[in-house]
């Protein structure tokens, strides 16, 4: 018969109630008490909290069940209507999806449990700042209607712990290309009126060239999240991974929803390859002599691959407006925010207009001279 283990709870110090991971306090804090305490980070042997990279090779071919799971009870829930997968704790019931709103949830039960995070990163911005934050932004966007920054939209913001794969490479390549040198020659020819006339017409002289260029790769962020948009996650990026990642520990999630990865390690592990080999292409191309070149071909080595999984915190709000969905998302830990909003025709009109009456009072001053 297996063994059963306890899993961990994070009770209050005085009354025994359940505590949740407060990022204003940086404290575990009692919501029945309000009595504070600190989440407590598991050691290494020699007393130090060390975040490790995992071989990538090595895992690709099997991870361990000792790195699943969450060392937490939680449920997990799937969105019928955004796909999302939620993680929150076992007492909770979740009525609505975090990410869209949508009642559509249904138990979600894996086949072997979600490969544990390494580290992460405190959610660290409270919520009353990111209302702020909000609000600021609706005044800041000028074509939005003026009914989306009256209405309480920031009622419906969420907490949320995202997925992250970050994978570290060392990359040596060797390039060639022609490098393109310009000169100019003059040229004769006729103009409209008969005449003969003269000009410098550019030439290129086309050479061989070669060379090759070493680089580290630190900390490629590949987000696993299917409830947040993609392009969203980009523009409150960068999430500090390199140097405040804490240890994983579960009391920091105690109390807020987690998602659970839908983009497995493989490929996200063919996407952050595929970004290597265009920045391996871009960074060559700058050693490229001359003026121009053509024909560029890198061939690059990859060693010392090594992964990641960790989880960021951000700040979500899901509204309707119309017939349409839109996202607004906070960085939880440097505030930075981006989202979508939509456009009133009214306003675009009158800009419009605007801009036509300031183009016709230049030409007739222009004229008038």
């Amino acid at each position: 018969m297996p063994e059963a283990t306890a899993r961990k709870k994070f009770s209050c110090p005085a009354c025994g109630a359940e505590a949740g991971w407060n990022p204003a306090k940086k404290l575990l804090v009692c919501p029945f008490c309000a009595t504070t305490s600190p989440a407590q980070a598991e050691l290494s042997p020699t007393g130090t909290e060390v975040i490790t990279e995992h071989d990538l090779v090595a895992a690709l071919r099997s991870i361990p069940d000792s790195q699943r799971g969450w060392q937490a009870d939680k449920t997990s829930v799937k969105c019928q209507s955004c796909q999302a997968i939620s993680v929150f704790d076992a007492a909770r019931v979740g009525q609505r999806c975090d990410f869209c709103g949508s009642s559509a949830l249904v138990p979600y039960e894996e086949i072997k449990e979600a490969f544990r995070p390494e580290s992460l990163l405190p959610m660290k911005i409270s919520e009353t700042a990111v209302r702020d934050t909000i609000r600021q932004w609706y005044g800041s966007r000028w074509f939005a209607p003026n009914r989306l920054g009256r209405g309480a939209l920031t009622d419906t913001v969420k907490g949320l712990y995202i997925p992250y794969w970050t994978f570290d490479a060392k990359v040596h390549a060797e390039w060639t290309a022609e490098s393109g040198y310009y000169f100019y020659e003059t040229e004769i020819y006729t103009d409209q009126n008969g005449r003969t006339q003269t000009r410098q017409v550019r030439q290129i002289r086309w050479v061989p060239s070669a060379g090759s260029l070493d680089h580290f790769f630190d900390d490629k962020l590949v987000p696993a999240s299917r409830g947040v948009q993609p392009e969203m996650l980009r523009k409150i990026e960068p999430f500090p991974t390199t140097q405040d990642l804490v240890p994983y520990n579960a009391g920091y999630l105690s109390g807020w929803v987690v998602e659970r990865y839908q983009i497995d390690l493989l490929a996200a592990a063919a996407q952050a390859r595929g970004q290597m080999d265009e920045e391996m292409v871009r960074l060559c191309a700058e050693q490229v002599p001359g003026d121009t070149h053509r024909d560029l071909q890198v061939a690059d080595d990859y060693s010392g691959q090594t992964f990641k999984h960790i989880l960021v915190p951000i700040w979500l709000l899901t509204y309707h407006y119309g017939n349409r969905n839109y996202q607004v998302v906070i960085n939880g830990y440097t505030g930075v925010i981006a989202g979508g909003y939509p456009k009133s025709w009214v306003k675009i009109l009158l800009a419009v207009l605007a801009a036509l009456a300031l183009l016709g009072l230049i030409a007739l001053v222009a004229n008038q001279r």
